[in-house]
């Protein structure tokens, strides 16, 4: 989603796109919470080992509407066709092909993504902050990394042109009033320190409390959080 890649990817140094890494060879962190690297989560055995499924967003999406080819069409008109007889709720409203093609994706597809996959090939327009792909019009240098039907991981080669970064940012000012609650506003420091100069920058932002709820089987996120934010008691808010 757009709010979590302004939110959880943080820069870090290298460039180029950031290719979804493999499960690090030193994993003796789940050997030593789990005893194993096939590990229960609910009703599900999920399995670490190597490799993790790699696919893009497209050929994610063609699983779910074979009938559909989001990669090859231009046409807004088809896109909201084919995800409304899809039950894809919501697309009405959307301004451009790639957010049908995201709302496909998290209606139809994210949920089941239930073993570690890779999605990889977002399009731009939920991507407010990644490097346009080198190759692919349309697309973003940016990954994801889904289990037990959930975002764990998110990943993108940094933009570092402020113009075409203010482009981006007054396109999701405008979502935001729209009543997009997850766009973002311009901002302007930031802006202002891309003017400056930013080297090739990549960034990863792996959600510790997710991952916590993996190895330790726990249904939720109140379980694994140390201090989580409680209604006091009596409050019917």
């Amino acid at each position: 989603s757009t709010g979590a890649e302004a939110s959880s990817a943080g820069g870090a140094g290298g460039g180029g796109p950031p290719p979804p890494p493999p499960p690090p060879t030193d994993i003796a962190a789940d050997d030593n919470v789990c005893g194993s690297l096939n590990i229960p989560y609910g009703e599900h055995s999920i399995s670490l080992e190597r490799p993790w499924r790699r696919v893009t967003m497209h050929d994610i999406v063609k699983e779910e509407i074979p009938d559909f080819d989001f990669a090859t069409t231009e046409s807004l008109t088809d896109a909201k066709a084919a995800a409304m007889a899809a039950g894809v709720p919501g697309v009405e409203g959307l301004q451009s092909v790639g957010d049908v093609l995201n709302s496909c994706f998290e209606e139809l597809c994210e949920p089941k993504l239930i073993q570690p996959t890779f999605v990889i090939d977002y399009p731009v327009e939920v991507s407010p902050l990644s490097k346009p792909h080198r190759s692919k019009e349309g697309l973003v240098e940016r990954f994801e990394l889904f289990a037990v039907g959930r975002e764990h991981a998110n990943s993108f080669s940094e933009l570092t042109d402020p113009v075409d970064q203010r482009e981006r940012f007054e396109a999701q000012a405008t979502k935001k009033a729209a009543g997009d609650e997850e766009a973002c506003d311009v901002d302007e420091d930031f802006l202002t320190a891309l003017e400056q100069g930013m080297p090739p920058t990549g960034g990863l932002g792996i959600g510790i409390d997710r991952l916590v709820m993996l190895l330790t089987n726990a249904p939720s996120i109140r379980d694994v959080i140390a201090f989580p934010l409680l209604r006091p008691d009596g409050d019917s808010k």
